[in-house]
């Protein structure tokens, strides 16, 4: 059964303790990715009880591919999301924007200081030369996040093991990795691109802490997936992705045919719309 809270339920408390609660093995958090403050108002209000940005949704917004958009944009972003709704929200924040430790740690510690109560680290590079980094600097890493991640009032650590969507669908070196970022002090561990319910029953009974997956098309229902264990289900990109999808479907369907059926699907978005805005 996914967890879920309104948002009234959380007026009041402490954002990151609650963000920990909800991680519950069997229970999947089920946790959307909105790309703008309009897009998290309007998933709050249907119920959601936990928000993560997506780093390719919110490039997206300003044209960019995945990884363009920078700190200081990607930051800000996750400030006004946080700021704009009532459940507490986790930040993608990609690599840290560094290969250093030091640089990844003043990454989270600044994620602390804007009120965010979870983000998540990835184990890859987007530089000059992308690469996944060697698991030894990579635990480093980790380390030194979840060191800042305690500044404060602290914020719940996500670790990524990025293998299975970089091209190495290695599943013995993602277990290997995602157990080593537990005991750097990882709060939850991430490994997107898993689909297959056997893997994914590997990764969570390798490891104590609770697993986060990225849901994608073949993936095993809910039940199956809280069945294995699962304690967080994300959707990455896929919600800015689809609503591009409405968008092009619309715009071919009145230019080629100049007919209007999209209109009955505006019409639902602008009441759910009318609603979010009027509570925030």
């Amino acid at each position: 059964m996914a967890t879920r809270l309104t948002s009234s339920d959380l007026t009041g408390t402490d954002m990151t303790a609650r963000f920990r609660a909800l991680h519950v093995p069997g229970e999947p958090l089920l946790m959307p990715n909105p790309w703008d403050e309009g897009s998290a108002k309007v998933l709050a209000t249907l119920g959601f009880a936990a928000l993560a940005t997506t780093s390719s949704g919110f490039a997206a917004t300003a044209g960019l591919v995945d990884g363009a958009a920078g700190a200081t944009s990607t930051l800000e972003h996750a400030a006004a999301v946080a700021l704009c709704v009532d459940v507490p929200v986790s930040a993608d924040l990609e690599d840290g924007w560094g290969d250093d430790p030091g640089e990844v740690a003043s990454t989270v510690a600044e994620a602390v200081e804007i009120g965010l109560a979870g983000c998540s680290i990835e184990d890859y590079s987007v530089g000059a030369e992308p690469e996944i980094h060697d698991i030894g600097l990579a635990v480093e890493r980790v380390e030194a996040a979840a060191e800042a991640a305690q500044l404060g009032r602290g914020l719940v650590l996500t670790a990524r093991a990025e293998n299975f969507i970089r091209g190495n669908p290695d599943l013995g070196d993602t277990i290997e990795r995602l157990q080593a970022y537990q005991e750097a002090g990882a709060e939850v561990l991430y490994a997107p691109g898993l689909v297959e319910l056997g893997d994914i029953r590997s990764v969570v009974s390798s490891v104590d802490r609770p697993v986060n997956v990225l849901l994608v098309p073949g993936m095993a229902p809910l039940e199956e997936l809280a069945e294995a264990g699962v304690a967080r289900i994300s959707v990455g990109g896929s919600f800015h992705a689809a609503a591009m999808g409405a968008l092009v479907r619309a715009a071919r369907e009145w230019k080629d045919h100049g007919a209007g059926e999209f209109l009955e699907l505006a019409r639902e978005g602008r009441e759910v719309m009318t609603k979010a805005f009027r509570l925030h």
